[in-house]
Formats: structure tokens, C-alpha cells, sequence
């Protein structure tokens, strides 16, 4: 099955054409390793298939949904891990897994397994997100996309800000996705790391895709 597919995709961001005319076919179970040079357009191509970002021109689908006009449809739908965390400052960990939960329209019984999982301590569940340091904010943010059980995992630099116990469940937390059956398509600068998780590699400059290469490990 075709869990996204792109034709001619451009994106804007402001008024500049940050996906220039992106073709891209990413099958169940693949997990994409995107890379390319800061401003490439790696993050856009994320954001777009996250449904965040409107499709200017060109035609695209995610999880068999229309990105021109089913992206409500495509956010519920996916997990997207950004630069920004998504998380609200004012509620709880607790609370904020809640909220990407019943967004997500998943049991909310399941958001003490992703604490859990993501190695979040039972006393950091009731404090408020803002008091949190950023390794600890990234934690919860990937305990958001675990407890939601996105069919299509969005992943944009995963690794960052988290120590090497925190980096090796990225990894893990990858590696269970695709078994599991989902879809993950990753930006990251630890190329040799994330290669040993992927099963292709995309390259992305100047808004378009200039390399795609399958088998990489």
C-alpha cells in the first residue's frame, strides 16, 4: 500500500518555494532516511505530509487521504515529531499526552505505557511541561507520537537534544514501528546512525529530490 504519494508537490513557505516540485512514492513499512543540506527542504517535506503545510501546486496523498483536501484528516492521522514539540507549556505530561490522545481519537489508557516507554518518571507526570529541561520535553514529545500509534511516523532530527540512553530508544522506538508495520520517514544529521535503521534513502536539495537509493544497510 502507498502511504504517501507526491506528483510535482510545491510547497510555500512565505512566498518561497521551499518544495520545488517533489515526485515520491513511500510503500508500508519503509523506513526513509531524508538528508540533505540545512534549507533543503527535508523539514518542509515533513511538515507537508504531516497535512501542517498547504499544498501549493502538483498533486499528493497521504495514508490514501488528499492532501489538498483532507489535511484535518492527514494531522489525526500521523505523528509528527519537529523541531517544535507541539506540547503546551501550561498543561501537565500527563495532561498533554491526554490531548494527543483523544486528538488522535486513540484510549487514553495507553499514555502511562508511552511514559513508560520513553523513560519518563512518575514525578515529571503531573508537572507542567514548561518547568521541563529540553531533553525531558523531547521525551514527552516522542511519548506524544508513541501513544497516538501513527500509521505514518514523521521524525525530524529525533536524536536531538537527548542523551545516548535517549538516542538508543529512538532508535529501538524506530526499529518497533516498522516491525509493528508503520511507516517512518526520518531527517536526521547522524547519518551513520540512522542508516543502520534505514531501508532507503532519499536525498533532498534545492527543494527537489535529487537521489533515492533503496538497500542502504
Amino acid at each position: 500500500m502507498s502511504i504517501v504519494r507526491l506528483r510535482a508537490a510545491v510547497a510555500l513557505i512565505g512566498r518561497f518555494p521551499a518544495l520545488a516540485g517533489v515526485d515520491l512514492d513511500v510503500d508500508g513499512g519503509e523506513v526513509v532516511l531524508v538528508q540533505g543540506p540545512n534549507g533543503a527542504g527535508k523539514s518542509t517535506l515533513l511538515r507537508l505530509c504531516a497535512g501542517l503545510l498547504r499544498l501549493e501546486s502538483g498533486e499528493g496523498e497521504i495514508l490514501g487521504h488528499d492532501l489538498a483536501t483532507d489535511r484535518p484528516l492527514i494531522r489525526r492521522s500521523v505523528g509528527l515529531l519537529g523541531h517544535d514539540t507541539a506540547l503546551y507549556d501550561d498543561l501537565t505530561v500527563r495532561e498533554n499526552l491526554d490531548f494527543w490522545a483523544r486528538a488522535s481519537r486513540v484510549d487514553v489508557a495507553g499514555v502511562g505505557a508511552a511514559m513508560d516507554r520513553l523513560g519518563v518518571p512518575s514525578r515529571l507526570h503531573d508537572v507542567g511541561v514548561g518547568l521541563l529541561s529540553a531533553g525531558q520535553r523531547r521525551r514527552v514529545a516522542l511519548a506524544a507520537v508513541v501513544v497516538r500509534r501513527p500509521q505514518l511516523w514523521l521524525l525530524d532530527e529525533p536524536h536531538a537534544g537527548l542523551d545516548p540512553s535517549g538516542r538508543d530508544l529512538v532508535d529501538r522506538l524506530v526499529v518497533d514501528a516498522a516491525a509493528a508495520g508503520a511507516t517512518v520517514l526520518l531527517s536526521s544529521h547522524e547519518v551513520g546512525r540512522t542508516l543502520e535503521l534505514a531501508t532507503r534513502r532519499v536525498t533532498v536539495a534545492g527543494g527537489t529530490i535529487t537521489g533515492d537509493v533503496s538497500d542502504v544497510r
